[in-house]
């Protein structure tokens, strides 16, 4: 497994430095090869040891990012797309060396479609920013996968989030990307139609892709009208198996909740300490939900139903931003509380994915697991898609203990495919999953790696992630 090691190939060094000097001369200042820099660019909030490029390179337009692909070609040197470096299996870390892409100066919104509710933006803009440019319109882009992220690096790694649930993945916001291709070539894959026929789905092969097929120009998305009401509440239940439970009843039952996340009682206890929350340390349960304030009202009151059948405590509701705020920043800084409970212990983020049937039933075996292991591992999860995340704290300095981490892993990714599900949900492959995507995929990776030949021969689009060759 990539905990201990991550496998290397040969380094191009004569094309690294012909291609170096090659963007150095067209880039000036835009080329950069200080170590800090280049450290920055391997960075990866995960395990997984940095590996850093030979340069970065910031370009500004698709021409320019023509080029850099042009010049990486003729000397055969890998490309490394970089958003901000929010990946959490080592997509941006450089196992060959080459050249990190800083997408950060290609931050523009070309187009907006109010009427057709879409717009283009480069893929240097985060989503953030993009909602801040929306404001003005009554529209937002709803997928919310915690970190500020980069449009082009969730669309590369088919990011969601809490609101998936309601809004679905980037999978299902994605109308169209631009990507330059290793021949040299801008290619669209669709137009601004909600729905076509036309030959293959190219939008999909590169939605989720990780930057291995091309570097991404520009992306049209679905956008939707800002909610005239929106309410959140907590509540908490005694018992993992009731939080569960009453989850997948919400969903079984029609309820159009916006996000519903899952926080176990260690998560619970860490989120107290770091974002000075006040919460039970019992399984407690997020939610929200989007609408007319009618609707609104009787979601919460069905909801609170369904609380009530599974045991749960008092659900108390409340529409007030500043106060719906609190619960959302403690929830999208839950990395961070996790990391907070052993700061000397090295971090490991983890997330697989099973039907909604199955979801308390893999939260409940993978709870008993962590018991069982005596691990420190805390729970999160997106318990309206069945995903959630295992926070695995480990002292990384102990061979024993890292034995131990690795096989709690492999046994997490063993029990959600067992269970018709995914070793990852929303964190993609990169690095850290290859050995688990083969076994979720079987024959059907030669397949994956017969389009990755077709569309880059010689390899130069983010090589060692996904599948090793």
């Amino acid at each position: 497994m990539a905990l201990k090691a991550i496998r290397s190939g040969v380094r191009n060094e004569a094309g690294i430095v012909a291609a170096i000097t090659a963007l150095k001369a067209q880039f000036g200042e835009r080329l950069q090869t200080g170590e800090a820099i280049r450290a920055q660019h391997a960075h990866t909030t995960t395990y997984i040891p940095a590996q850093l490029p030979d340069a970065v390179v910031f370009p500004q337009n698709s021409a320019e990012v023509q080029a850099i692909v042009g010049i990486a070609g003729e000397n055969r040197v890998p490309l490394i797309p970089f958003g901000t470096g929010s990946s959490l299996e080592g997509h941006v870390n450089a196992p060959h060396g080459g050249i990190s892409v800083d997408m950060s100066r290609m931050n523009r919104v070309l187009s907006v479609n109010e009427s057709d509710l879409d717009c283009t933006v480069e893929p240097g803009i985060t989503r953030e920013e993009l909602n801040r440019e929306l404001r003005a319109t009554g529209l937002f882009f709803p997928i919310d996968p915690g970190a500020n992220a980069s449009i082009g690096g969730m669309a590369s790694t088919r990011a969601s989030g809490t609101n998936a649930v309601r809004y679905g993945t980037m999978r299902e916001n994605v109308l169209a990307v631009t990507a330059v291709i290793a021949d040299g070539r801008e290619i669209r894959t669709a137009h601004r139609a909600r729905k076509s026929s036309a030959g293959y789905d190219l939008t999909r092969l590169f939605v989720g892709a990780e930057g291995t097929l091309g570097v991404l120009t520009s992306v049209t998305l679905r956008l939707h009208g800002i909610p005239e009401t929106i309410a959140g509440g907590v509540c908490s239940f005694p018992d993992i198996g009731a939080a569960c439970n009453a989850v997948i009843l919400t969903i079984q039952s029609g309820i159009p909740v916006a996000r519903i996340e899952l926080l176990e009682e260690t998560q619970v206890k860490a989120s107290n300490a770091y974002s000075g929350l006040h919460l039970p340390e019992m399984p407690t349960l997020f939610v929200e939900f989007h609408g007319s304030a009618d609707s609104v009202a009787m979601q919460s009151a069905a909801f609170a139903e369904i609380v009530e059948t599974f045991g749960g405590g008092d659900f108390s509701w409340t529409s007030n931003a500043d106060e719906r705020a609190v619960l959302w920043k403690a929830r999208h800084d839950a990395y961070w509380a996790q990391k907070a409970l052993r700061p000397d212990f090295a971090m490991l983020s983890t997330d697989v994915c099973v039907p909604i049937s199955r979801f308390a039933d893999c939260v409940e075996a993978t709870r008993e697991d962590i018991r069982e292991n005596d691990l420190i591992a805390p729970i999160v999860g997106h318990a309206g898609d069945g995903n959630f995340h295992v926070g695995l704290l480990f002292d990384d300095k102990d061979p024993a203990y890292v034995d131990r981490a690795e096989a709690f892993v492999e046994r997490l990714n063993a029990r959600a495919l067992a269970m018709d599900g995914t070793c990852t949900g929303e964190h993609g492959i990169g690095q850290g999953k290859m050995p688990f995507l083969e076994a979720e995929l079987g024959d059907a990776l030669d397949l994956m790696r017969q389009v990755k030949r077709a569309i880059d021969p010689v390899g130069i689009f983010n090589p060692g992630k996904i599948f090793m060759g």
